[in-house]
């Protein structure tokens, strides 16, 4: 893969990790094109590939932290305080606030794994599927502008529960298919669940933290048993991951922007477009 290609593959990951648009899809929509113009590009659905897509999402996770590097100072230290307080009282009690988040942050980070692992061979086929990503991407359309329609939401981090995490986790977990929006599908199903607009974002933001590395630690093993990187360099996998911190902190910052005041609905005419042209043959991809 040239350098200019991966370059190009982070910034499309930072202009749309963060956009509830689905940034995988793009991504495998431009790599589809890309290797129909007969560059060298490994096949979206190749575990070299999907770990490319994983690195840059990995870039992405450094906008979060400058984009929301006090908010994660503060939850680490109080988690550590709380965590730390809660096993010197032998845990007797129910955790205190910050060690209970924490521990339904993990909870819906299991959640997405169980969904993920389970259905991953299934997933993983729809890389190559430009119709499937079509399908998700109308789905994905129609959450966002239901999702503007909602009345305010009340719920704060406080008062979330067990149950919450797990929606919140299997819905990242079925956004694996190129297409669903992990952004939308966590922001969305968290307001569902009753979490205003504000925590919904900020626990979406958070919690792609530890899935991320996660899925980017499963595929990197995957790799190395398959043999390697094979057509990607670690010089591009480092372009792909550098370009994609930084454009992503724009895109960041846009959304919090247009979440804050209810007004995702935009992106769902965008992602329908983008879903009809695929689906017309406006934009032709290879099979």
């Amino acid at each position: 893969m040239a350098l200019w290609i991966a370059a190009l593959l982070g910034v499309v990951q930072g202009i749309f990790m963060f956009l509830p648009v689905s940034s995988t899809a793009h991504m495998v929509l431009l790599e589809h094109w890309l290797i129909g113009q007969s560059y060298a590009v490994p096949a979206p659905d190749s575990a070299q590939m999907i770990l490319f897509n994983l690195v840059v999402h990995l870039g992405t996770l450094v906008s979060i932290g400058l984009v929301f590097a006090p908010q994660l100072l503060r939850f680490s230290r109080y988690a550590l305080r709380d965590g730390y307080a809660w096993a010197r009282a032998g845990g007797r009690q129910g955790p205190p606030l910050y060690a209970r988040l924490f521990l339904l942050g993990m909870l819906s980070v299991l959640c997405t794994g169980v969904v993920g692992l389970s259905l991953k061979a299934t997933l993983e086929q729809a890389f190559a599927a430009p119709s499937v990503v079509a399908i998700a991407l109308i789905a994905t359309g129609i959450l966002l502008f239901w999702t503007d329609k909602l009345p305010p939401r009340r719920r704060t981090l406080r008062s979330t529960g067990a149950g919450t995490a797990t929606v919140i986790g299997v819905a990242q977990g079925l956004a694996l298919t190129p297409g669903l929006s992990r952004s939308a599908m966590t922001i969305v199903f968290g307001l569902f669940a009753g979490l205003k607009r504000r925590w919904a974002a900020e626990y979406s933001f958070f919690l792609a933290i530890p899935t991320i590395c996660a899925a980017s630690l499963l595929q990197a093993v995957e790799v190395y048993q398959l043999g390697g990187l094979g057509g990607v360099s670690y010089a591009a996998l480092a372009t792909g991951f550098v370009t994609a911190a930084l454009v992503g902190v724009v895109s960041l910052r846009l959304v919090v922007y247009c979440l804050y005041r209810a007004q995702l609905k935009a992106f769902a005419f965008y992602v329908w477009a983008l879903a009809a042209a695929i689906l017309a043959g406006v934009i032709e991809l290879p099979a």
